[in-house]
């Protein structure tokens, strides 16, 4: 995959996070003696990824200052910043002068961590002729967090039900997606949800979903940090 592009995003506000990270990005929270988003730059190079764009938002400084151009890591970093929150959505189709050139790339939630082959995510991708967009899953016993993702017997997804408080098991989206370029016209201008406004505009030219089996590590919430930071440390 050398010439693979990864776009990370973490230009989020944290809200729900402020009270155990008050004054830095969520995605430069703590985990052991390094920060979150340097977990997922690690990933990405330990899999031969090393073409990154970060899309920036609050507090974009302090993640720009930190990364650099990304040599310290072995990897090139180039930056995305967001001027007013565009959603995940709006993010990545600002990012879109860094990726056009590209038949295929990867996007990550910067928020999420998911044991996961990079690799293996895009074969399955090549594998559905016509796919718009290919997304990590993982079946979770309660899923009343979470909006979850149906699936029908060749993998195709059918629809998105928004979280329902429900402590039923189901497939979860995962934060890990690889998007063909086609992607570009289905994307608005604008802020934008990945999740409510875009993926559902996909379902008729083709999103795919890949079940995942690995660790599954989301901090969005102070119980969630906490937890990342016990299963990291078994890991």
């Amino acid at each position: 995959m050398p010439d693979m592009k990864a776009l990370l995003l973490v230009g989020g506000l944290g809200t729900r996070l402020r009270s155990v990270v008050p004054s830095q990005p969520k995605a430069l929270a703590s985990i052991g003696e390094r920060s979150f988003l340097e977990l997922l730059v690690r990933q990405l190079q330990a899999q031969g990824i090393h073409q990154l764009v970060m899309s920036t938002g609050y507090l974009a400084d302090q993640i720009e200052s930190r990364f650099g151009d990304g040599r310290n890591w072995e990897v090139s970093i180039e930056y995305s910043r967001e001027e007013t929150p565009l959603g995940t959505g709006g993010a990545i189709k600002l990012a879109q002068r860094y990726l056009q050139g590209a038949p295929e790339f990867l996007v990550l939630n910067g928020d999420s961590f998911l044991e996961i082959n990079f690799a293996g995510l895009l074969a399955f991708h090549g594998e559905h002729k016509g796919a718009v967009a290919s997304l990590a899953v993982l079946h979770v016993e309660d899923a009343s967090r979470y909006g979850t993702v149906r699936v029908d017997a060749s993998n195709r997804v059918t629809g998105f039900v928004e979280k329902t408080g429900s402590n039923a098991p189901g497939l979860v989206n995962a934060g890990v997606y690889v998007f063909s370029r086609e992607v570009w016209q289905y994307l608005p201008e604008g802020p934008a949800s990945l999740e409510k406004d875009v993926f559902p505009r996909l379902l008729d030219p083709g999103v795919y979903a890949q079940e995942q089996h690995g660790i599954f590590i989301d901090i969005g919430t102070p119980a969630d940090y906490a937890r990342a930071q016990e299963l990291l440390r078994l890991c």
